[in-house]
């Protein structure tokens, strides 16, 4: 028995966890293939995975890959929540576009959907045409659906909230990184965030991309950074109109 935490979704975090240590990921190499639970050569899938791989040994590759696209053959799992009629677990084709899937959930009205969770990328209404595929939107499966009336500032926060409680602290990038990110985006709810720190958070999100250890924290500002990407009108919208701004913290 271990215990349980979002790091865990790393795989070398979920073995240490396994050993009943703290769970938080090790420095590879070795990888687990070669040293992994107690030391011993280890493979680690999403049950998803295995489930696939038991329905192409009975079935065949041939009709595993009579779905989806050239590059992206099969089936997925998605699980879709928020703003739509019928939240739930649905089985789809890889390469089904975001404005099909909405129109299966009967979430027409969405004007944003966040692909991959909470580390994934905040897509408007204008890109709903995009593909959940390798070969364009790669997704662990997660969708979630945002209504008109939802503040996707609020959205980021909540998200920022997350990552920096379950930041495991090994690395400065994502200990420190998703708190300056968090309170940035309170600044800017607020009004008081300049164009210039605005910039500089960008910046901070794209070094945590690179230099965090794992990827929590590689993955944890993607919300953020979408959201200023594709959103900049209603986050300008936010930014007082002096370059610095009337408060800096």
């Amino acid at each position: 028995m271990g215990s349980g935490s979002y790091v865990c979704g790393e795989e070398t975090a979920l073995i240490e966890s396994l050993e009943g240590q703290r769970g938080e990921p090790r420095n590879r190499p070795p990888f687990p293939v070669d040293t992994g639970y107690k030391n011993e050569p280890s493979v680690v899938n999403n049950v998803e995975t295995l489930c696939w791989a038991a329905c192409i040994l009975a079935n065949g590759s041939e009709w595993f890959k009579g779905f989806g696209t050239a590059a992206s053959p099969g089936l997925k799992l998605f699980s879709v929540s928020g703003d739509c009629l019928h939240p739930g677990v649905y089985e789809f084709p890889f390469g089904i576009t975001i404005a099909k899937l909405l129109s299966v959930v009967d979430g027409e009205g969405a004007w944003a959907v966040q692909i991959g969770g909470a580390s994934g990328q905040c897509l408007p209404r204008a890109q709903f045409d995009r593909r959940l595929a390798f070969e364009d939107l790669s997704t662990g499966g997660s969708v979630i659906i945002f209504g008109p009336d939802r503040d996707l500032l609020d959205v980021a926060e909540n998200f920022l909230q997350f990552f920096a409680s379950e930041s495991c602290g090994q690395c400065t990038p994502c200990r420190e990184g998703n708190l300056k990110l968090l309170d940035g985006v309170r600044l800017l709810k607020e009004g008081r965030c300049s164009m210039r720190y605005l910039d500089e958070l960008c910046a901070l999100g794209e070094t945590m991309q690179l230099a965090s250890k794992c990827g929590l924290g590689q993955s944890s500002p993607n919300a953020f950074l979408s959201i200023v990407e594709n959103f900049r009108g209603e986050i300008m919208g936010r930014v007082p109109a002096s370059p610095n701004g009337p408060v800096q913290l």
